[in-house]
């Protein structure tokens, strides 16, 4: 069972007249400030040359920056990474990343890392559980080494899908700011596009469902802080989250610039969101940059086509269902 269609024929054809150039009109009572405030992961660019030994003031910014996406964990050194040192734990991790995604592993932040850094991304970390990395062929490192596993270029967590008597999945819409009513057709549009795509290489069937209690994943626009400990965080930085299932929550930062025009400052909307369904489905990150499942996009980008590393990954998963 393909997604329901989510308006009358005629609306869907005035859908896709309209959409290649359409930018959502987002209400938050802040968003004017929040814009105001620029590119969040900006703060890379005064450390860029950094390197172990030094003490650099905001590295600690840095620290949190690795700590967010899964590659640092200072455990009971809690004052180290509040402090603005270079230590061995930071070095480490940088070269982590840098191999993720295929840059020189240094572990000194260099302009190609900075650069990378710098890219608006997915909320979801890179590493889960700290046992290993997104990057095939690495070995796995630290703690339970049971908790995430990494074949092929892709990853997910062991235990972390729905269970094989659960094909048939619904979804609906709530969001903390104000979307028009026209924007949000296009959303329903665009996200039940995306689910298609993964309908198509999956035995996955998805709908609308009426009820916000009853369904199965729940979708919305968010703004900074909005209750599920994972505040975004403002214009071209996380673009948006989802949670592994059965948890169900998919959220896109209401600061971004969303739109269906893959043009100059605009972050695509379906791009992101076959992205994240990807994790609500089960899928963690891959290291092939033309891959839906690649963790970071830039703006006026489309990665909307799912990649033979995206159907592997959702097939391997669930191979046995």
């Amino acid at each position: 069972m393909a997604p329901r269609s989510v308006s009358p024929l005629w609306g869907a054809f005035l859908l896709l007249v309209i959409l290649p150039h359409t930018i959502l009109c987002i209400t938050s009572e802040v968003k004017g400030e929040k814009s105001s405030q620029g590119q969040p992961f900006k703060f890379l660019l005064h450390l860029e040359g950094s390197h172990k030994g030094q003490t650099v003031l905001g590295l600690h910014e840095l620290k949190q920056y690795l700590k967010n996406f899964g590659y640092l964990d200072y455990n009971v050194k809690l004052a180290h990474s509040k402090s603005d040192e270079f230590d061995e734990l930071l070095e480490s991790a940088i070269k982590t990343y840098q191999l993720n995604y295929h840059l020189k592993a240094t572990g000194t932040l260099d302009s190609q890392t900075v650069k990378q850094m710098m890219m608006p991304r997915c909320g979801f970390p890179d590493i889960t559980n700290d046992t290993t990395s997104m990057r095939s062929g690495m070995k796995k490192h630290r703690h339970d080494p049971t908790s995430i596993r990494t074949v092929s270029h892709y990853s997910y967590m062991n235990g972390r899908k729905w269970p094989a008597s659960k094909t048939d999945l619904t979804y609906a819409f709530s969001s903390s700011v104000s979307l028009t009513d026209d924007d949000m057709d296009i959303v329903r549009y665009v996200n039940s596009q995306a689910f298609a795509s993964w309908a198509a290489v999956s035995h996955f069937t998805f709908e609308e469902a009426q009820d916000i209690s009853s369904a199965d994943m729940v979708i919305g626009f968010h703004s900074r802080s909005h209750g599920d400990g994972y505040p975004f965080d403002g214009p071209k930085g996380v673009l948006a989250h989802a949670f592994a299932p059965t948890d169900g929550r998919f959220h896109f930062d209401a600061d971004e610039n969303w739109g269906t025009d893959p043009s100059p400052g605009v972050i695509d909307l379906e791009s992101v969101a076959v992205h994240e369904i990807g994790h609500l489905l089960g899928l963690g990150h891959s290291t092939v940059r033309a891959a839906v499942m690649y963790p970071s996009i830039s703006p006026g980008v489309a990665r909307r086509q799912l990649q033979r590393d995206d159907i592997q990954g959702i097939r391997t998963l669930y191979q046995s269902s």
